[in-house]
């Protein structure tokens, strides 16, 4: 899913609509259900209200393309079609201004993106219904669109309260402006990867979602929109096949609600910086990794590294995995982030006004420590840091050792030098 202007760029652009649903069965598709366990407690998850970015006009395109979110505008919103069209021309002339700049070379906009949007939809719908409008598409993609994942059994889990909250259970957390993704099993961290993050422009959405099954050798059908017309070698409706170079999934994909997934393809270049329009993104090898300790988290025993092997032998023929065990997925935006007496300041991706004296005092103090309790020296390093962080500003509180969020475990940067690798972990 990466570039806009060329030809590759492109079939990442349109993925986003498509690229959630898992492949349907046929001759060429297999789907391996497990037996759970007695000991695994499968924990579907419900979504509480959550902050979460505002609506852009690339997300509103990608939306307008979804026809369960189209009929629920109509309905919800009293939108005519004449609105709906009005809606899909000024989210694909921003797509196309975005093309035409090259915009995902660079780091892009927030604030810029979704000013643009709140001015458009004004213009076409008003004031009101453009508030409306607005508050819909976000919480739709928020919440995300769970019907392509299988049934889930009985049982709540909720988002984790406060900041930095640690699991006491299995559970993914991906704290976006980090550019990592943790995976815990009953409470402990036992893998952590740094990751691609969605563009500003298509924001990863923030709350709870959930893992269920692991597709390897997922297909993709572009779907029908002015960009595949462009496009060589595609076309609309037609699969793609696993394997295929203009495949922008990489081997494996593992579906968290539409319009998210974690999946692979992404260069190592890509790792630790803006890579995806709504996805976590890993290199093939990443994936590869997190797919077998994810298996191994939710006592999934068809898995196995030798069954991965098996599974991606044949790119052409797609299996679908059902884990033994739900896994909630926490997509967390958390800027500030005490880990093992260090307090980490990251830059605010997404422009949510998270970096602020309050956010930090609520940090400390969920630890046991006041600002007040801080060296003047720490504190003015620290209240500085708040105001212009480039990425990430690490600053050492002695005070609060062995407190806070675990550091990274086994450390994965998608870098295939594993000495290279070793040596990033270190502070």
């Amino acid at each position: 899913m990466t570039g806009f202007l060329r030809y590759s760029s492109l079939i990442f652009l349109v993925c986003l609509l498509t690229s959630c649903v898992a492949p349907s069965n046929s001759s060429n598709t297999s789907v391996v259900t497990t037996t759970p366990s007695p000991s695994a407690s499968a924990s579907p998850v419900t979504t509480p209200e959550t902050t979460s970015v505002q609506v852009t006009l690339p997300v509103l395109d990608a939306l307008l393309g979804d026809e369960k979110f189209v009929a629920q505008a109509k309905q919800k919103l009293q939108l005519s079609d004449g609105q709906i069209d009005s809606l899909k021309r000024a989210s694909s002339s921003e797509i196309a201004r975005l093309q035409e700049t090259n915009a995902e070379d660079t780091d892009g906009n927030a604030t810029d993106a979704r000013t643009r949007a709140s001015d458009e939809l004004r213009k076409i719908l008003g004031d009101d219904k453009a508030r409306q409008l607005a508050s819909l598409a976000n919480d739709y993609w928020s919440k995300g669109d769970t019907g392509d994942q299988p049934e889930a059994s009985t049982g709540k889990v909720e988002m984790l309260k406060g900041p930095n909250a640690v699991p006491t259970d299995t559970r993914i957390v991906v704290n976006i402006p980090a550019f990592r993704m943790d995976l815990f099993q009953d409470g402990s961290l036992v893998k952590s990867y740094k990751v691609g993050i969605g563009y500003p422009e298509f924001p990863l959405p923030f709350g709870l979602r959930k893992a269920q099954q692991i597709i390897f050798n997922p297909t993709w059908t572009p779907p029908d929109s002015p960009w595949v017309a462009k496009m060589k070698n595609v076309t609309a409706g037609e699969t793609v096949k696993a394997g295929d170079k203009d495949n922008p999934l990489g081997p494996i994909k593992i579906p968290i609600g539409l319009p998210s997934l974690i999946h692979g393809g992404k260069s190592p270049a890509k790792i630790g910086k803006f890579a995806s329009h709504g996805c976590v993104g890993l290199t093939n090898a990443q994936i590869k990794d997190f797919a077998a300790q994810l298996a191994k988290a939710s006592n999934t025993t068809d898995i196995t590294d030798s069954e991965v092997t098996s599974y991606l032998a044949d790119k052409e023929k797609t299996k679908t995995v059902k884990l033994n065990q739900t896994v909630p997925v926490e997509l967390r935006y958390e800027t500030i982030v005490l880990e093992d007496g260090k307090l980490h300041i990251y830059k605010d991706v997404y422009a949510q006004d998270t970096n602020t004296e309050e956010d930090l005092r609520a940090v400390l103090e969920a630890n046991g420590v006041r600002l007040e309790d801080l060296s003047e020296q720490q504190r003015t390093e620290i209240l500085n840091a708040l105001k212009d962080v480039k990425k990430e500003t690490v600053i050492d509180i002695s005070s609060v050792a062995k407190k806070g969020y675990p550091a990274p475990v086994d450390l994965d940067t998608g870098n295939t030098d594993k000495r290279g690798s070793k040596a990033r972990i270190k502070k």
